[in-house]
């Protein structure tokens, strides 16, 4: 299996920045797409950002100009930069990755999508 692992997560104050990180380890495996969701309390978790694997990123419209999503392929990495943070943004936002992957002692590879376990995000002054 493939794990996801998020950091970069706190309080942050309004018009504030932060860069979330986000990188995926296990057997041989090799990632697709990679996003970023976040749930705010009491809300459906939404898609924020996707990139692919070469490196083509799309936006919701709701932070558009704001974030950045960006990868190091070979770090099995990616990463959320946000800048001018508002309230709203206030929320956990979690990693996801899609691939395939081989399992140890498996003959082949088989697809995979993956989710982290989260990191919260608050923006508060």
């Amino acid at each position: 299996q493939v794990q996801l692992v998020e950091s970069g997560g706190g309080l942050v104050q309004p018009g504030g920045s932060l860069r979330l990180s986000c990188v995926a380890s296990g057997s041989r495996f090799s990632i697709n797409n990679m996003a970023w969701h976040r749930q705010a309390p009491g809300k459906q978790r939404e898609l924020v950002a996707t990139i692919t694997s070469g490196g083509i990123g799309n936006y919701v419209d709701s932070v558009k100009g704001r974030f950045t999503i960006s990868r190091d392929n070979a770090k099995n990495t990616v990463f959320l930069q946000m800048n001018s943070l508002k309230p709203e943004d206030t929320a956990v936002y979690y990693c996801n990755a899609d691939g395939i992957v081989q399992d140890v002692g498996a003959p082949i590879f088989r697809h995979f999508a993956s989710w982290g376990q989260g990191t919260q995000v608050t923006v508060s002054s």
